[in-house]
């Protein structure tokens, strides 16, 4: 069986980033987000997910300049648990700082002793080719509904692959080079293709709400 999470990076960076987190969430085929817990919006992103039941959320952690890395994981997800009353249901990072060889260590071990799945770790796999800009370029094609239709077909394989994304709306709260980019994304995850193509591929949509059941099946078989 081919397993799909949809996860959406940057919950709680701006209003318009979480109305259009939301929006592919209950349009579209995202099943998944990540909050970040220190942004002038992190307690209202939070009272919103909490109201959605069937959207798991993880720590999406940004890490300060000088800042020790264990203690802010520590403490982001203490606020996390003060903002949405429940633990995460999975790690992440900014930008994928965690992937840094220097940092990677210590989220592999809080990940160990939080109990909770970190991005590009087994038995998940993490897509990360749905983005819109690199070199400094905007680059809509790769984020157009042809080019996940693609990515859907081709790099979504037996087991369970997560689906990185940054979807949006453009606002004047929070500036990124990534903006337009984020509303392509939008309108693409919430395009009736894609959900079109999943059945067509044999692909299941999850959540990490589901890993224990999905773990449990691998189990029973």
């Amino acid at each position: 069986m081919r397993y799909l999470i949809v996860n959406a990076d940057d919950l709680g960076a701006s209003p318009g980033i979480t109305r259009g987190i939301l929006e592919a969430h209950a349009r579209g085929i995202v099943t998944s987000a990540s909050l970040m817990v220190d942004t002038p919006w992190s307690a209202e992103a939070a009272a919103l997910a909490r109201s959605l039941p069937d959207l798991s959320i993880g720590l999406h952690v940004e890490l300060p300049a000088g800042h020790d890395p264990g203690d802010e994981l520590k403490r982001q997800s203490a606020r996390f648990v003060a903002l949405m009353g429940r633990t995460p249901t999975h790690l992440d990072s900014h930008h994928n700082i965690h992937r840094d060889p220097r940092l990677l260590p210590v989220f592999l071990e809080f990940s160990r002793r939080s109990h909770l799945p970190l991005r590009g770790e087994p038995p998940i796999r993490t897509l990360s080719r749905f983005y819109g800009s690199w070199a400094g370029e905007s680059h809509p094609e790769q984020i157009g509904v042809e080019s996940l239709a693609g990515m859907l077909g081709d790099d979504v394989l037996e087991g369970i692959t997560e689906l990185s994304c940054h979807p949006g709306y453009m606002d004047a709260h929070r500036g990124s080079a990534y903006a337009l980019e984020r509303e392509v994304e939008l309108r693409t995850l919430c395009d009736p293709r894609i959900r079109a193509g999943l059945r067509g591929h044999g692909i299941t949509l999850v959540s990490f709400h589901d890993l224990g059941r999905l773990a449990a099946i691998r189990v029973a078989r």
